[in-house]
């Protein structure tokens, strides 16, 4: 469906069964203060729940987001079960597709979320029926790219995305489940604006550093004077800002790029944040030692700033 179909499946650590992805991965922080409520996550599938959250305790992650590939109520009993027994916490389900997705800024817009029309009715479908395995399975949110939302807010795609969004955000209201934007795609100002029009009180932030730099969007630490009230989760990954027209921003390694990870965390902890961080690498080639390394500058800013 995307790009991250293929960091779902791969091994996030070298000798481990491809279970866990390179896309995120943490452990629980010792600190005192504010950070015994952050923790640093992982990325899992869970088709197999039995085996691939096995992975993810056995790695020592408390938390995870889910990435599965079709719903059902045995495999809600069979993941909650999972999750239960080894004690991990889960965060968010990503929900997204189906259709093709093209991370560009020029066939972009046409294609994420739910803000193109083609693919729209399918796609408000497909989240209903995560909503609907969220509340089965126990996990509190859904959370996807929603697509480049329109600055104007008489343009009428816009006027539409509120009005496809209001009812899907009550339908997951009365199930008690939220619903995460991953930043990206759109300005802080105008998510803020969204989040307020649609109105149900569930819509929250998953906040991608490298995405609203890599679209060119926004400095990230600015974006949480926008909309840090509502972030409840955040990928750490890096990037550079984009020079070519067409084309995202470079991902880069963390702290290789233009995210001042010591600011946002810092604004994050004043802000009361007491969600999960994950840490998101789709860079090739990029390992275990990376990702462990990665894990721990993160882990001592946390420190030093509780």
């Amino acid at each position: 469906m995307n790009r991250r179909k293929f960091l779902y499946s791969s091994a996030m650590v070298a000798g481990t069964s491809g279970i866990v992805s390179s896309f995120g991965v943490g452990a629980t922080l010792k600190a005192d203060g504010a950070a015994k409520n952050i923790l640093l996550g992982v990325i899992s599938v869970a088709d197999n729940p039995e085996e691939d959250l096995k992975v993810v305790r056995d790695l020592g992650f408390p938390t995870c987001q889910l990435s599965i590939e079709s719903y059902s109520p045995e495999l809600a009993v069979r993941l909650s079960a999972a999750l239960e027994k080894y004690r991990i916490k889960p965060t968010t389900l990503i929900c997204m597709g189906p259709g093709i997705y093209k991370w560009n800024l020029t066939e972009g817009p046409s294609t994420i979320g739910l803000v193109p029309r083609q693919n729209r009715d399918a796609r408000v479908e497909r989240l209903k029926q995560g909503i609907d395995f969220c509340k089965a399975a126990g996990i509190p949110a859904v959370h996807a790219h929603f697509g480049f939302i329109p600055e104007d807010p008489k343009d009428v795609l816009y006027l539409e995305f509120i009005e496809t969004m209001k009812p899907i955000g009550e339908y997951a209201l009365k199930q008690g489940i939220d619903i995460y934007f991953e930043t990206g795609q759109e300005t802080p100002v105008t998510l803020l604006r969204v989040i307020q029009d649609i109105g149900t009180g569930n819509l929250f932030v998953n906040y991608d550093t490298a995405n609203l730099v890599m679209y060119g969007k926004a400095n990230p630490l600015d974006g949480l004077k926008v909309i840090g009230k509502y972030v409840k989760a955040l990928h750490a990954k890096d990037g550079t800002y984009p020079v070519n027209p067409n084309e995202l921003g470079k991902e880069v390694p963390i702290p290789e790029g233009e995210v001042d990870f010591p600011a946002v965390i810092s604004c994050l902890m004043e802000l009361g944040f007491k969600g999960s961080i994950t840490i998101e690498c789709e860079l090739s080639g990029l390992n275990r030692d990376y990702i462990l390394k990665t894990k721990e500058y993160l882990g001592k800013i946390i420190s030093a700033e509780s």
